[in-house]
C-alpha cells in the first residue's frame, strides 16, 4: 500500500483552499535565485528556452522542473522548489514550455498538456551535456501531467531518470476543465483565458491564413481555446480528443520507476478522478499523498519552505 498518509497541517488562513492557491501564486515573497539561460533549438525549428541553477558544490544529480498553464520558470513555486534542491546537491533545469519565456516561439503549435516530445528533446538536450548520471522530473499542474504522460507512454526512456514528482496535477484533463468550469473558480479561468487570447491574438499577425478573428471571437472560455487553437494546431479532433489521449492517469500503471503524486483534496482545479486511491493501492512504485489541504500548488508551511518542496526532496533523496 502506497496511500501516504499526511501529516500536513497548516496555519488557519492555508486551510482554505482558495487562500493557499491565490496567496501562493500572488504573494508569496519570490526566492533569491541565479538562474542561467540557456536556449534549445527544437526539430521544427522553433526553440524552448531553460533556466539552470547549480549546486554550491559539482552535482551528478539534475531535477528538470515543468510549470503549469500559462506559467514559466520565474514563478514562485518554480524558484522555492529549485532553491531547495541547489541548497542540497541538485542542479536543476527549469523549463519555459513554448512561448512562456518571455519571447513568443516560432511555430504555430505552442505547449500542451500532454506534448512530450518536447520534453524528450528537453531530456535529450541535457543528457549530451555528458554531466549527470542521474535525472529527476518534477512537474506542476499541466507539467505534472505532461512527465506522467511521458514515462507512461513509452516503452523506454534514458536510464538516468531514476524518480519524478508530479503536484497538484489533473489526471483527467476533462475532469478538471469541468472542475474549473464552476463559477467558485472563476477567477482562476478568467485569469487563464486572458493570458491565452493575449497569445492567441498576437499569433495571430505570424499566421493570418490559420487564425482569424472570428475564431478569436469564439474563445469565450477555456474549452473554446482548446476546440479553437490547441486542439487543430497538435493534431487532434476537438478539445474533447485532446483531453482524452493526453490525460495522465491512463498511462500510469506503465510507469516503471518510483514517482511521488502530492494532490491537495481541497484543490479547486481537481476532479475526483485526480486522487488514484485504487491505483496507488496496487502499485508498489507509486506513492499517492492527498492532505486535506493545499490548494492548487499552495501547500505553505513558511514563505521560505513549502511543504510541497520538502517533501520532493525528501522523496527524490530516499
Amino acid at each position: 500500500m502506497t496511500l501516504i498518509k499526511s501529516n500536513y497541517k497548516p496555519k488557519f488562513p492555508f486551510k482554505n483552499g482558495h487562500f493557499s492557491t491565490i496567496y501562493s501564486a500572488k504573494f508569496r515573497p519570490s526566492p533569491k535565485l541565479i538562474q542561467l539561460r540557456e536556449r534549445l533549438q527544437l526539430a521544427d525549428g522553433d526553440f524552448m528556452d531553460i533556466d539552470f541553477s547549480f549546486s554550491k558544490n559539482p552535482s551528478k544529480k539534475v531535477t528538470i522542473l515543468l510549470h503549469g498553464l500559462e506559467g514559466n520558470a520565474q514563478r514562485t513555486y518554480i524558484r522555492g522548489q529549485t532553491k531547495v534542491l541547489i541548497e542540497n546537491g541538485w542542479d536543476v533545469a527549469a523549463v519555459n514550455f513554448r512561448g512562456c519565456s518571455g519571447e513568443k516561439n516560432l511555430s504555430f503549435q505552442s505547449y500542451n498538456a500532454g506534448k512530450t516530445d518536447d520534453l524528450e528533446a528537453v531530456v535529450d538536450f541535457i543528457l549530451k551535456k555528458d554531466k549527470y548520471n542521474e535525472i529527476a522530473l518534477v512537474g506542476f499542474s499541466l507539467g505534472g501531467n505532461l512527465l506522467l504522460k511521458y514515462l507512461g507512454e513509452r516503452e523506454s526512456f534514458p536510464k538516468q531518470i531514476k524518480k519524478a514528482v508530479a503536484i497538484s496535477t489533473p489526471l483527467s484533463l476533462k475532469g478538471s476543465l469541468e472542475s474549473l468550469n464552476e463559477f467558485s473558480n472563476w477567477i482562476y479561468q478568467t485569469s487563464f483565458l486572458i493570458n491565452l487570447r493575449k497569445k492567441y491574438k498576437a499569433k495571430m499577425k505570424d499566421f493570418p491564413e490559420r487564425m482569424t478573428v472570428s475564431d478569436y471571437k469564439k474563445i469565450t472560455s477555456l474549452l473554446q481555446f482548446d476546440h479553437v487553437y490547441t486542439a487543430p494546431a497538435h493534431g487532434f479532433k476537438d478539445a474533447f480528443d485532446y483531453y482524452k489521449k493526453n490525460s495522465s492517469l491512463q498511462f500510469i500503471p506503465n510507469i516503471q520507476i518510483p514517482v511521488y503524486i502530492l494532490n491537495a483534496a481541497n484543490d479547486s482545479f481537481l476532479s475526483s478522478e485526480c486522487y488514484p486511491k485504487e491505483l496507488a493501492s496496487t502499485m508498489k512504485n507509486l506513492q499517492l499523498e492527498i492532505p486535506k489541504y493545499g490548494g492548487h500548488v499552495g501547500f505553505h508551511q513558511t514563505n521560505k519552505l513549502y511543504y510541497s518542496e520538502s517533501r520532493t526532496l525528501e522523496f527524490l533523496n530516499e
